[in-house]
């Protein structure tokens, strides 16, 4: 498991002046990902306050040695697929001698302020990109209040699946309709049949819907045939971030049986740009949470002592809806709800172990989303398909309009922190996309 080191010091403060008291990136926090300045090809860099660092102007001005530079040089390209391949070491080599270089208390320091100009770039003039090239994209369940709202209107004596306390389920979702915060998603059209009609018909979704969920960005892999073993998960996982995986409600309801999900998921998920890698998250690792009395214990493949005592995490999660009515009003974004990751059933860890059970071949890159993250109680629910009880429950906004599901020219923002005594407090940076 992850450490806690030097980097996590909250003594620890950054020349970068915008980084101190940061909400989000803070010297402590050091999220990589891949960025571009007008005229510019995307490389990787690093969020520090208001900036981003430029990774490859660090390499060039001799800022890193040994492993760090090994790492360094992986993150210079267009994507962070390099990176995220050589696994934990060198990142966490790179980690440090940023961490180090950033540093008030540098001795360096004045050498290496004198070269901000190029090592660092203003966040708010540079476009943000996906983080790494994704060749695969698998969509997990394991949000068991979320699970259990859907099923309640399934069968409200069983709302669970027999194997849900057993499988950490999921499905294959779309890779190349994956997009990064920001980049506006269009309304998909498809078929859709309500209970009272006789036959489907075809047009644009009129159950439009999010889910707040958790991102998992993927590192070396394993080879085709070789499952990896949920003790040696953490080494494949290189860190989290925030992704919305759109839904069409209304279309998702009539193609689903008997295959699952098609066209009412694949028209565009959202991902946040940062990846907080498990070093930067060290200080928030929790114990996973205690199944409920009588639930089975997970099989032996699943199970790791160490997992359980410190294979959770515990970040603050936030989904957030801005109106053209809010906006013309200039109200803030109205918050639809607030839950936690510990709300999930299963650790990252056992997604790991169980995706690759059976012999799939992770790769560098790939990405995974946990499936809609909600809390036991409504002010906690990670969908609008819950908080409105597909429809039936209008939400009041400050602006005078009301919602059920996601409206033309909408905008959904998610936000995620994590906060503990004693740590100094990191964000994941927004994951937001508008509805065109």
């Amino acid at each position: 498991m992850s450490l806690v080191d030097e980097t996590h010091d909250p003594r620890r403060e950054s020349w970068v002046v915008s980084a101190r008291n940061h909400a989000e990136f803070p010297i402590q926090n050091l999220p990589f990902g891949v960025f571009s300045r007008q005229g510019e090809t995307p490389r990787g860099g690093v969020a520090i306050g208001e900036m981003i660092f430029d990774i490859k102007a660090g390499l060039e001005a001799g800022l890193f040695s040994a492993g760090a530079a090994a790492a360094a040089e992986a993150s210079c390209g267009p994507a962070l697929n390099p990176l995220m391949a050589l696994g934990k070491g060198p990142r966490l080599a790179l980690r440090r001698q940023l961490s180090a270089a950033l540093a008030v208390d540098n001795p360096e320091r004045s050498k290496i302020e004198s070269l901000s100009a190029r090592l660092l770039h203003d966040a708010a003039e540079c476009t943000l990109h996906l983080p790494a090239s994704i060749g695969s994209f698998t969509d997990f369940f394991a949000g068991i209040h979320h699970a259990r709202n859907g099923g309640l209107r399934r069968d409200p004596n069983n709302p669970l699946n027999p194997n849900y306390k057993y499988v950490p389920v999921a499905y294959h979702s779309r890779a190349s309709s994956v997009r990064p915060s920001g980049v506006p998603v269009r309304r998909p059209s498809g078929q859709r049949k309500a209970a009272a009609e006789t036959a489907p018909s075809f047009g644009p979704t009129q159950k439009l819907d999010y889910e707040l969920e958790l991102a998992v960005w993927i590192g070396p892999g394993n080879p085709l045939g070789a499952p990896i073993p949920i003790a040696q998960a953490e080494d494949h996982i290189v860190g989290l971030g925030l992704v919305n995986d759109w839904s069409a409600r209304d279309v998702q309801g009539w193609e689903s049986q008997p295959l699952g999900p098609f066209l009412g998921k694949n028209f565009g998920s959202t991902v946040s740009p940062w990846v907080v890698t498990t070093e930067a998250l060290a200080p928030f690792r929790v114990s996973q949470p205690a199944r409920p009395a009588g639930d089975p214990r997970p099989l032996p493949y699943l199970w790791d002592d160490a997992d359980q005592q410190r294979g959770a995490f515990d970040i603050a999660l936030e989904a957030l809806l801005l109106t053209e009515g809010l906006r013309a009003k200039g109200l803030a974004p109205h918050r639809l709800s607030a839950s936690n990751t510990t709300d999930l059933y299963w650790t990252i860890a056992q997604l790991v172990a169980h995706h690759t059970c059976g012999g799939c071949n992770l790769v560098a890159g790939d990405l995974f989303g946990t499936g809609t993250i909600s809390g036991p109680t409504l002010e906690g629910y990670g969908s609008l398909m819950e908080l409105s009880n597909d429809g039936q429950r209008q939400i009041a906004l400050a602006s005078g309009e009301t919602r059920t599901f996601v409206e033309s020219g909408d905008e959904v923002i998610f936000r995620a922190h994590c906060r503990k005594n004693g740590a100094v407090s990191i964000g994941f940076g927004e994951c937001r996309a508008r509805i065109i």
